[in-house]
């Protein structure tokens, strides 16, 4: 037997659920077992990212969750989807910052 976590954060609180399992379970099993689907309503597990310890099982530098073999003591992380992407959070932020440095001038100018 095998002892992991799976772990969800919310915006107020975290999740944290313990598991023993067999060896030879996956990430995406261990999920499955958890029963966070149903503790967390909307929670798409075909579709959410997972991660060990935060590296993200993608398929890529790291099997997909499918595959991922679980070892003791591993934390499975499920990670939800961003709310807006990068790039775009770094166009709002400089034209807020222009729109600020435009008001502080302008206010300036008024008090001239």
């Amino acid at each position: 037997m095998i002892r992991v976590e799976v772990a969800y954060a919310l915006p107020d609180r975290q999740i944290l659920i313990p598991l023993q399992l067999a060896e030879g379970t996956t990430a995406l099993q261990a999920v499955q077992m958890s029963g966070i689907a149903g503790e967390v309503g909307g929670l798409d597990l075909s579709a959410i990212s997972m991660g060990i310890f935060s590296r993200l099982l993608d398929g890529r530098a790291s099997p997909m969750p499918k595959d991922y073999v679980l070892r003791d003591h591993d934390r499975i992380e499920l990670y939800r989807p961003l709310q807006l992407d990068p790039k775009q959070a770094r166009l709002l932020r400089a034209a807020r910052k222009v729109e600020r440095e435009q008001r502080a001038v302008q206010h300036n100018k008024e008090q001239a």
